[in-house]
């Protein structure tokens, strides 16, 4: 049996399906996170001209199989293989796995393995033909893990910034992530893990009334989603700057795929309806499946991540700047986003990252400006990951956080204003209501920083 390698998701993500693999009898790896030497490798061994997420991932894979190698690991075409995603385009995402086979033949193994999980084919296919059976069962707890990962994900970057132990939720998430590792790997309900990871993160102190702007981050979907150099660790960065980082959860992609692809059966359904009708039933069953999953595993988690966001919504927002048929990368997406931000009052500033010459990126923020000045002069800014460029990426990002921070202040001032509370009442309250210090505390929806979402509460 070959060995499963995978990367190019967050920690929380991978250990998660590194557990279920395990469960249904699969030796599985985690890449290493990919860093700044492997996107080194990768421009060595890939084309010219690439986005920064093939580098990466194909940098990270050959700097693995290298070190595999030197260990003097004999038959390492024959045992290991490499499961990524893919797509049939219309973007340069339809050339990763190509750009993949090719980067690894010039490293020197012409025979390695690499599965490309295509977007809008059969996900267990691929895997069968390479002689590996995947239930539709395990297909289903691979949906659990991309979900559970972002709840943890969610909790982690509501919470950080507001810590009062240092890498207290650090080790809550850690711990957390164990707890449910062995949980799936041993297959196990997950209802009595959960519930202890709700208990323990009621235990972590906090302070909400620290004053932070909220920062959403969105962009191309590999560069947003990274936690390590290929974003120059732009979340973290994010808190140590005095933000309130909002991360976009995969099953929010996932939700996206599955709706784009009901859209896209149903404009061709005249070619054969019977067939249509069935592909729609299956996708939408599917999507029902997802939503349901996110809301039971969010009621056990106390309702502290935030719900999901409507794709019908966010497809309303866009349209009128972007169409939503136009496929590639995030589509509609991006600017979907942006607006849905600034309207249900989500953030201060909205943050898209890219990797450089990104096509579906690119295209997206031609009309950014427009949705920018319509929205009120909304505090937006796009950068590039090239890899080289962390001081001019980060100094764009600096300048408009200033202004984050400006429109933060500014919002609290004015909510104190309006429910009569001083600064000395609100010290008063502060240390009154214990409730407030733990971290599973849920916060009421009016307002959009969280110290005035507090002074909502205890008004």
């Amino acid at each position: 049996m070959s060995k499963i390698r995978f990367g190019g998701l967050t920690r929380a993500h991978e250990i998660l399906i590194k557990g279920l693999f395990e469960h249904i009898g699969l030796e599985a790896i985690r890449l290493p996170e990919p860093d700044n030497e492997a996107l080194k490798i990768g421009k060595i061994y890939c084309n010219k001209g690439q986005c920064n997420p093939i580098y990466y991932t194909a940098g990270s894979l050959i700097k693995y199989l290298f070190s595999l190698k030197q260990q003097g690991v004999k038959d390492i075409e024959e045992n290991y293989l490499f499961v990524t995603a893919g797509s049939c385009g219309p973007c340069r995402f339809g050339m990763y796995e190509t750009e993949y086979r090719k980067a690894v033949k010039d490293a020197g193994f012409p025979s390695f393995r690499i599965i490309a999980l295509q977007q809008d084919e059969a996900l267990l296919s691929d895997l069968r033909e390479m002689g590996f059976t995947l239930k539709r069962t395990s297909f289903l707890s691979l949906l659990r893990s991309f979900v559970l990962g972002d709840m943890l994900n969610n909790i982690y970057y509501k919470t950080k910034p507001y810590e009062v132990e240092k890498e207290s939720i650090d080790g809550w998430k850690s711990q957390s992530l164990t707890l449910l590792y062995k949980a799936i790997r041993n297959g196990e309900k997950l209802f009595i893990p959960l519930t202890r990871v709700r208990k323990e993160l009621s235990k972590i102190p906090t302070d909400f009334f620290r004053l932070k702007p909220k920062v959403k981050i969105t962009g191309e979907f590999f560069s947003q989603m990274q936690e390590g150099d290929a974003n120059y660790r732009l979340p973290g960065w994010l808190i140590e700057e005095g933000a309130e980082p909002l991360v976009e959860p995969i099953t929010t992609w996932l939700d996206y795929i599955l709706r784009t692809k009901i859209q896209f059966i149903s404009e061709r359904a005249f070619r054969g309806r019977f067939l249509a009708g069935k592909l729609i039933s299956i996708l939408f069953i599917l999507k029902l499946y997802i939503h349901a999953l996110y809301s039971w595993y969010r009621i056990l988690l106390g309702r502290k991540p935030d719900p999901l966001k409507s794709q019908r919504k966010l497809a309303r927002y866009a349209r009128g700047y972007y169409s939503t048929k136009l496929l590639g990368g995030e589509g509609h997406l991006e600017v979907g986003k942006h607006i849905y931000s600034v309207v249900q009052g989500k953030a201060h500033m909205v943050i898209s990252v890219k990797p450089f010459g990104c096509m579906s990126s690119t295209q997206s923020d031609g009309v950014q400006t427009k949705v920018s000045h319509d929205m009120d002069d909304s505090l937006f800014v796009t950068v590039d990951t090239s890899g080289d460029a962390e001081v001019n990426f980060k100094s764009r990002v600096l300048m408009k956080l200033h202004e984050s921070r400006a429109r933060a202040s500014m919002e609290y001032e004015e909510v104190k204003k309006t429910l009569n509370l001083s600064n000395q009442r609100i010290v008063l309250l502060k240390e009154q209501r214990h409730d407030l210090k733990n971290a599973s505390r849920v916060l009421p929806k009016k307002g959009i920083a969280t110290a005035a979402k507090v002074l909502h509460l205890i008004a």
